[in-house]
């Protein structure tokens, strides 16, 4: 899995260490290259327009055209069918951080690339005044 991604890249100290967490005794990956280049900031002075764990966004696959809700969830909350993307899987890898009208695509087992756009962010946590979810 290959990660491309256009666009500033940010996380929340809170969403920052508890990926690290959840990252704890893996070797190099993808993930870890996303901690490292991530711009950090408060919970509370995070853009309102990037995504960060437990937004709802809607996603346009820049292939079909068809639109998607997600949530990006931590993996035991994680239910596909239901929009609830573990923030592990390729895709969070791909959504966490960026902003609204970014693109960012990976590289799935088979070879084929797929492209996501976010189109909207329907929910973030902490423009609602949510910062410990």
């Amino acid at each position: 899995m290959s990660c491309i991604s256009h666009g500033d890249l940010c996380l929340t100290e809170l969403d920052h260490v508890r990926i690290t967490k959840l990252l704890a005794g893996q070797r190099s990956s993808p993930f870890h290259a996303l901690l490292e280049v991530a711009d950090i900031v408060a919970p509370t002075e995070v853009d309102p327009d990037v995504v960060t764990l437990y937004s709802q966004i809607s996603v346009r696959d820049d292939g079909s055209g068809e639109l998607f809700k997600i949530t990006l969830c931590y993996p035991h909350d994680s239910e596909p069918s239901s929009g609830f993307i573990s923030v592990l899987s390729p895709v969070g890898l791909a959504l966490l951080g960026r902003r609204v009208g970014s693109t960012s695509g990976w590289t799935l087992p088979s070879g084929e690339q797929r492209r996501l756009t976010i189109v909207e962010l329907l929910f973030q946590p902490e423009a609602s005044g949510d910062y410990s979810l």
